[in-house]
């Protein structure tokens, strides 16, 4: 009979059909070899595997050394927390302007001078020009070195800078002097134009910056000049200088003082300051009057439109006395609120819709607020001084949203008191800088012109004041601003000759803020200035970091 029974170990060859013999497989042996296959599989797997994680390895370590030796850390720049400029045999006038004129992080410096020579031992001869000249020049914030010097024929109007901004234009300032405007670049201080004076027309400043109206892809600018039987207004191309269309008369009576604003619907309004309150005049209606079909692309404010004089097309916005000036609450913004200050008062225009806020009688304003934070509700408040007779001047901070008084002190009035300032701080306050003079540390009610201190005011030491007298020479102009954001405030002073362009010996000066803490005086106001000793004092001002 045919054995059955399967092969065993001792019989590992069985023949096939063919007679040819073939292995036989046992049981099991096929799961063993593909259980191998798929550990062979999974050993080339883990492999791979750790060939990715070195190649992952090594490309961070690349990216690392990059990063720390080939491509170098930003450099934060090194700057003296004071510096001192003297220029001998010049003049100056009353004009600063902080802009970044260098690449660093630092804001820098922009003044005119006068004189034969400027900053770069650059004389007038070499301009081509007649002696002496006006030069404006700029100073680097970090150590007051001259960045570069622009000589321009004498003699000075007015300048104004901080004009760039998102218009298209390559140029930040424009001067009036002599008989000509001339757009200068404040990264370079190189002339981008110059033209004629527009005839007729003799502006004395504020240049209005306009949207681009000639779609030359620039944003223009206008002059407004005054004399005594009309106010006239020219458009000139910010790209080449020159005139768009003719001159446009705004109003038949002398105008003071003027502002561009921008309503909540996007439309322009000129602000006219006039004997009888403040008005605005659509830039629409302008620019059609200087030349068909100029006014195209300009939007209108339907509700403001509602009130405008059928006849003028003026429109009421703050009606009483003279106003001797406007002033933003913030500066670079067009849209924010506005502070109207006649002789005696201060009122605040809802900037949306402009609309009356508030209103502060005074007995006497005497020179433009300063807007700070004093409390923490978001709005901005208003430091006034007005003069409250016996040669005395009340310093008072407004609230920002009411307009009743938050705080107030009393000072000498003392000459030369350059209007008041403050710095953004982070934690949602401001310091206030002002000068006077407290009437106790004077034996007279009437202080001589260098009995004058500078005084701080930290909101949330309402009760203390920093007294400071580091100044003495006779002011020309001062500014306390955001040199560097979170890191560092100053102000700059100009002091030089009494009189506005008068030679003599000009000096102009960055103090940091916190520098002057150490030096400075405690005084306590209002009754008892608080449970705070002087050295808790002043290292709440030492460890402020300013905001913009």
């Amino acid at each position: 009979m045919e054995n059955t029974q399967p092969p065993t170990e001792g019989d590992p060859l069985k023949r096939g059909e063919d007679g040819s013999e073939t292995a036989t497989t046992p049981p099991g042996t096929e799961l063993k070899k593909k259980g191998c296959k798929e550990v062979l599989g999974l050993s080339k797997l883990t492999h791979w595997r750790t060939a990715v994680f070195f190649l992952s390895l090594f490309l961070c370590l690349t990216i690392v050394f990059a990063f720390s030796f080939i491509i170098p850390c930003p450099v934060r720049p090194q700057y003296l927390v004071t510096w001192n400029r003297s220029f001998s045999e010049a003049a100056s006038y009353d004009f600063l302007a902080i802009e970044h004129a260098s690449d660093d992080k630092v804001m820098d410096v922009l003044f005119v001078l006068k004189g034969s020579e400027g900053t770069q031992n650059k004389s007038c001869a070499d301009a081509g020009l007649q002696s002496p000249c006006v030069f404006l020049s700029a100073v680097d914030g970090t150590d007051g070195e001259t960045l570069w010097d622009s000589p321009l024929a004498a003699d000075f109007h007015w300048v104004q800078c901080g004009l760039e901004g998102e218009t298209g234009r390559s140029w930040d300032c424009l001067l009036s002097h002599a008989d000509l405007l001339t757009a200068v670049d404040k990264h370079k201080g190189s002339v981008i134009w110059q033209q004629p004076q527009p005839t007729g027309l003799h502006s004395s400043g504020p240049v209005l910056s306009l949207p681009d109206l000639d779609e030359d892809q620039v944003g223009d600018v206008a002059l407004v000049a005054s004399d005594r039987t009309q106010t006239q207004m020219v458009l000139l191309s910010g790209k080449t200088g020159s005139q768009i269309g003719s001159t446009v008369r705004l109003d038949s009576a002398e105008t003071a003082h003027y502002l561009l604003h921008r309503t909540a619907e996007g439309s322009h309004y000129v602000l006219l300051q006039k004997d009888t309150g403040l008005y605005g005049l659509a830039l629409w209606r302008i620019a059609a009057q200087a030349k068909a079909g100029l006014a195209a692309r300009l939007k209108k404010d339907k509700h403001l439109e509602k009130n405008a004089s059928a006849t003028t097309g003026l429109v009421p916005i703050f009606e009483s006395d003279a106003v001797r000036e406007v002033v933003r609450t913030e500066e670079a913004d067009e849209s924010s609120s506005l502070l109207v200050v006649t002789r005696r008062e201060v009122a605040l225009v809802d900037g949306q819709h402009l609309q009356l806020q508030w209103r502060f009688n005074s007995s006497s304003v005497l020179r433009q607020p300063s807007c700070g934070h004093f409390n923490k509700d978001g709005f901005l408040d208003v430091m006034v001084e007005e003069d409250i007779g016996s040669n005395t001047k009340r310093v008072a901070i407004l609230d920002g949203k009411s307009g009743g008084v938050l705080w107030e002190v009393n000072l000498l009035a003392s000459p030369n008191s350059p209007r008041p300032a403050s710095v953004h701080t982070t934690n949602l306050v401001s310091i206030f800088m002002f000068w006077g003079l407290m009437a106790p540390e004077s034996n007279s009610s009437v202080p001589f012109a260098d009995d004058r201190r500078s005084y701080m005011l930290h909101p949330l030491y309402s009760k203390v004041l920093l007294e400071s007298t580091n100044v003495m020479d006779h002011i020309i102009t001062f500014k306390a601003t955001l040199m560097e954001r979170g890191r560092h405030a100053a102000y700059i002073l100009l002091t030089g000759p009494v009189s506005e362009g008068a030679e003599g010996t000009v000096v102009l000066s960055k103090r940091k803020l916190k520098q002057d803490v150490p030096l400075s005086k405690v005084l306590r106001i209002g009754g008892g200035g608080g449970s705070e000793t002087n050295e808790e004092i002043k290292e709440a001002f030492n460890r402020l970091r300013f905001s913009d």
